[in-house]
């Protein structure tokens, strides 16, 4: 029996990780000095709250203890597994992999970690091809390959409210630092670990055109998750989710949203979408 493990830095949606009983270790967030369990003490609704009256709050991460994860394994060891996948964010942009390498060289069983070099929902996308291989009756081996398979795959677009807490996450490209205030709301993609502008919408139906067209041109049989911050971006997520649904080339929708370990970086507002194609294995309609 395979185990699944990822972080709560993924944003797994409650509807992926209820189908495939996956356990998330959560990140710890501090917000204005006081620190929480993302997902534990602090979701998206109380997180956003402290953005309210035009407040910026003081908000800094922490990766899980292996303490953390040691009781991750072996809950899962408790639920009768005997080896464990455990998906997690890039090494580069945080210590969280370092941490459940350290507890999986004392669990009980094997753990096959996985780094998956994402950030955000991109993890997720590597954790739900491996979980639908495992779910099918395959190996750790052929779960863990689907994961490493997907990872580079990986697509991603959004919308934010404001450019200023992106700019001050340090993960924006040249031209984005470098680039004034436009009018208009800013599309952008995380690659290679920068931000980057793909385009700038002038109204909700610009900003669903410019997403949808970069999530549909990734391949003809695609995942995707939309991923919604708070109410103020939900115009604009429900529109995506709406115009992605009936496409030939989408094999499934998932929403989920943009907890605080990212929401720190993008703020109130924030609204968007992660796809990948879909493995072989994964679907009967298409193979990678």
């Amino acid at each position: 029996m395979i185990g699944l493990c990822t972080d709560s830095g993924s944003q797994l949606s409650a509807e992926l990780q209820e189908r495939y009983d996956i356990v998330v270790v959560p990140i710890t967030v501090e917000v204005d000095g006081h620190e929480y369990l993302e997902g534990v003490d602090l979701d998206a609704d109380q997180f956003y709250a402290a953005f309210a009256d035009g407040h910026r709050p003081t908000v800094s991460t922490s990766q899980p203890s292996p303490g953390q994860f040691a009781l991750a394994y072996e809950e899962l060891v408790d639920r009768g597994c005997t080896e464990v996948l455990s998906v997690h964010l890039g090494a580069a942009v945080s210590g969280t992999l370092n941490s459940a390498r350290l507890a999986a060289h004392k669990a009980s069983i094997p753990i096959r970690l996985i780094d998956t070099g994402l950030a955000s929902f991109g993890v997720s996308c590597c954790t739900w091809a491996a979980a639908a291989v495992i779910a099918q009756g395959g190996s750790l081996d052929e779960a863990a390959q689907a994961a490493e398979r997907v990872a580079p795959l990986v697509g991603n677009v959004f919308t934010v409210s404001s450019l200023d807490l992106v700019r001050a996450g340090g993960r924006s490209g040249a031209a984005l630092m470098d680039a004034g205030e436009v009018p208009g709301t800013p599309v952008l993609t995380l690659r290679n670990g920068k931000v980057e502008s793909v385009g700038v919408a002038h109204s909700i139906d610009d900003a669903v055109q410019a997403m949808a067209a970069e999530a549909l041109a990734w391949g003809p049989c695609i995942n995707v998750a939309v991923g919604l911050a708070d109410r103020a971006g939900a115009a604009v997520s429900e529109a995506l989710a709406d115009r992605l649904r009936g496409e030939p080339s989408v094999n499934e929708i998932v929403t989920y949203r943009v907890g605080p370990s990212v929401g720190a970086h993008t703020g109130p507002g924030t609204a968007g979408a992660f796809y990948f194609p879909v493995l072989a294995g994964g679907s009967d309609r298409f193979s990678a």
